[in-house]
């Protein structure tokens, strides 16, 4: 028996080792071939613009409000009671239409009253008249003393001045008579009512009662800060910019669901005050309005033309960099073809592209594309901008972090 075990464990240790003999032969069967040193890469392919010159209009899109061409706050210019409202609240109104019939009984009776008086005065005057002058003849052969003359005409210009004066009365019955027909100065698009029928009224009350607004042309009113001003006066007295005449004056505008206003509109000019809480002017635009598209508070986006620069540089804004401070800067390809760091001074950003104002000089190319783990001073293979090649970047796609500046050698 003793036999028979060591026969069992000399076989059970053949078989392990069998299986491990095995595994070690599979395992060095999917080992890979061993690699040679890499290859040496070339320089990095970018993507470039040749900056260039050109000519841009530059505007300033600014918010505004809009606001009646005309704004008339109807007041009654008399006392009395609303006997009826001749107008439908909404609706367009004419100058010179009836508004509102204030009672005219009380009035009428005034002017009745004046017209007698006039008339009384007036009866008084040709006797006293007559008087005077057969005064005057009997004054000659002293058959009248001069006090009774004196006396005649003193109460002969008395009548006469009665007589303007109830003149005057009449006339203010009558104005006043007119008056309580309330009737439209202006023509345009009246509110609601803030009176009914049977109301009190007062001449000149506080509360208006209706407003009428003429919505064809209409205003807009837009706040500049001086500090644009400024800026503009001077770029254009330097001869940065260049007025565009009649041009210049146009403005367009964007309502708030940001669709176009199809109409232009005109500058028509720019206040004089500094508003002292923000710093800016009101400049006053006007806008036709034949389908009364435009309504009165309506925020608007105003755009505004500033000039015609006609050394204009633009650059991709994937060619633009920002670095830890925020100062925008780009890559250039300097001409050992090496990639140069170059500080930039923008303007605005004009569509998908940023206006230069300093920094780049026509000819410079600015690398767009390839900017990934780029440093300045790295050699750098070229191939002209495609804007249309999209996701085709040969150095890792646009769209990928842009490499700071000092991050690496310059």
């Amino acid at each position: 028996m003793q036999q028979v075990g060591i026969v069992y464990e000399i076989i059970k240790t053949s078989v392990i080792v069998t299986v491990l003999a095995g595994i070690l032969l599979l395992t060095g069967c999917d080992r890979p071939p061993q690699q040679g040193p890499p290859h040496p890469m070339g320089p990095p392919a970018v993507s470039v613009v040749t900056v260039q010159t050109g000519e841009v209009i530059l505007t300033t899109e600014l918010p505004g409000r809009t606001s009646a061409y005309r704004i008339a706050e109807i007041r009654p210019q008399v006392s009395g009671l609303i006997l009826k409202r001749l107008f439908e609240e909404g609706s367009d109104i004419k100058a010179g239409q009836v508004l509102y019939l204030i009672d005219p009984a009380p009035f009428q009776a005034a002017l009745d009253s004046a017209d007698a008086a006039l008339a009384r005065a007036k009866a008084n005057l040709p006797p006293l008249r007559s008087r005077a002058e057969r005064y005057k003849e009997l004054l000659v052969d002293k058959a009248v003393s001069q006090q009774n003359y004196d006396d005649t005409v003193s109460a002969l210009k008395q009548a006469e001045a009665e007589i303007a004066s109830w003149q005057a009365q009449v006339k203010s019955a009558r104005i006043n008579l007119e008056y309580t027909k309330i009737t439209a100065p202006i023509s345009g698009r009246i509110g609601r009512s803030n009176v009914t029928v049977g109301a009190i009224v007062t001449a000149y009350q506080p509360i208006a009662l209706a407003t009428i607004q003429q919505l064809d042309p209409m205003y807009v009113d837009v706040p500049q800060s001086t500090a644009d001003l400024l800026r503009l006066k001077s770029r254009l007295q330097k001869g940065l910019l260049q007025a565009q005449g009649e041009e210049q004056n146009k403005v367009k505008l964007i309502l708030e669901d940001d669709t176009a206003y199809p109409l232009d509109g005109i500058l028509q000019f720019s206040d004089i005050t500094v508003d002292k809480t923000t710093g800016s002017v009101t400049l006053r635009a006007l806008f036709p309005n034949p389908e009364g598209v435009l309504l009165p508070g309506m925020f608007v986006q105003a755009v505004i033309r500033e000039g015609v620069n006609e050394q204009a540089i633009l650059i991709p804004q994937q060619g633009v960099s920002r670095d830890p401070k925020g100062n925008p800067y780009a890559l250039v390809v300097d001409g050992e073809s090496k990639a140069g760091f170059r500080p930039l001074t923008l303007d605005r950003a004009i569509g998908d592209k940023w206006l230069v104002a300093a920094g780049l000089a026509p000819g410079d190319q600015v690398i767009v594309e390839g900017l990934v783990m780029l440093r300045p001073g790295t050699p750098v293979q070229t191939a002209p901008f495609d804007p249309t090649a999209t996701g085709k970047n040969p150095a890792g796609g646009p769209g990928a972090p842009p490499q700071k500046p000092g991050e690496g050698g310059k």
